[in-house]
């Protein structure tokens, strides 16, 4: 079976309301965490953008959970800096932590002053950063330049085993190229059909490890009501990549979306008030090739979801998939 476990956006809810959330979500039977790493909001409805690496490791120290991180390191983060985190964090929780490199949005990174590359460019850095943090968490000096430079870095305080580093990818294309140096792959799990492609052009690539998928939903009681959720707190979150790449503000992805209406929304968001149509979608998704699913409600009032799921969702997507372990296993035999 699947791990199911539970998205932390910081865009959306301080960091303290979050940390609390984990510990519920614990609570209540999801199997693992993650978490964004946003200098910005996607709009100011949101209003929050917490340092993700503080948050990680409060609540690596106050949970028996797995966590993980997408982060994307070459610009806002040097990657000695990234690396010497992620081996500090490595160290204290061994086995537990995991990070998710991608090549960055220009919301988060432009506050370097440097300028914004373009893709072929941040792919390049994404590969050469990958290579100098291996090397770091490996114990090794680093000098190196080309599309990052480092000079004579070092990581001292080592964890025994270094921390998975996987890719996110959100089209086919990008997960087979990034196959080549991945311990896993995660992306955006909205369209079953979509994820089977993304999935496929990792494995066919060689790609190994965990493929892991994040599924933005929005629940409440009433279908209205959930529905009202997901257009005040994802409605900026509707800029298609990769144009969402090269916005700077908040107000940007405001101005993008203003005239989208529902069916733009629901193709972003999974929304519903019946949880037996979640539990369906999960089964779809996972299906799909998914070894790790993190749920995500776009909504800020985050007890309600989790007790609910909690009770309701996980012991039905758990009853299925211990049904379907079994069934295969007579089939083998």
């Amino acid at each position: 079976m699947a791990d199911i476990g539970f998205h932390a956006s910081h865009e959306q809810l301080p960091p303290s309301a979050l940390l609390t959330a984990v510990q519920r979500a614990e609570q209540a039977g999801f199997d693992a965490a993650m978490c964004s790493d946003h200098l910005s909001p996607w709009s100011r409805n949101q209003g929050h953008s917490g340092y993700a690496w503080s948050w990680l490791a409060a609540a690596l120290a106050t949970t028996s959970l797995r966590f993980g991180v997408v982060t994307a390191p070459g610009q806002r983060y040097h990657p000695a800096i990234a690396a010497q985190k992620i081996a500090t964090l490595g160290e204290m929780f061994p086995g537990r932590f995991w990070a998710a490199l991608g090549s960055g949005e220009a919301m988060n990174e432009h506050v370097t002053g440097d300028g914004w590359p373009e893709k072929p460019v941040r792919e390049r850095r994404l590969v050469e950063t990958v290579d100098v943090m291996r090397r770091l968490l490996a114990g090794e000096e680093v000098t190196h330049e080309g599309e990052i430079s480092v000079h004579r870095a070092r990581v001292w305080s080592l964890p025994v085993e270094a921390p998975p580093l996987l890719a996110a990818a959100v089209t086919p294309e990008s997960a087979g190229r990034h196959a080549a140096w991945a311990d896993g792959l995660i992306t955006v799990a909205s369209d079953p059909a979509g994820l089977r492609d993304i999935v496929a052009a990792y494995r066919d690539a060689g790609g190994q490890g965990p493929v892991c998928g994040q599924l933005h939903l929005s629940w409440a009681p009433d279908e209205a009501e959930a529905l009202a959720i997901a257009r005040d707190q994802w409605q900026g979150n509707l800029v298609p990549a990769p144009e969402a790449w090269e916005l700077e503000q908040p107000e940007d992805f405001e101005r993008r979306t203003a005239g989208l209406g529902e069916e733009e929304l629901r193709k972003a968001v999974w929304i519903s008030s019946d949880l037996s149509r979640h539990v369906d979608r999960i089964h779809e998704l996972v299906g799909a090739g998914l070894d790790q699913l993190y749920l995500h409600h776009v909504g800020q009032e985050l007890a309600p979801f989790i007790d609910a799921f909690g009770e309701h969702v996980l012991p039905a997507v758990r009853d299925a998939g211990a049904g379907a372990d079994a069934g295969a296993g007579q089939g083998a035999a």
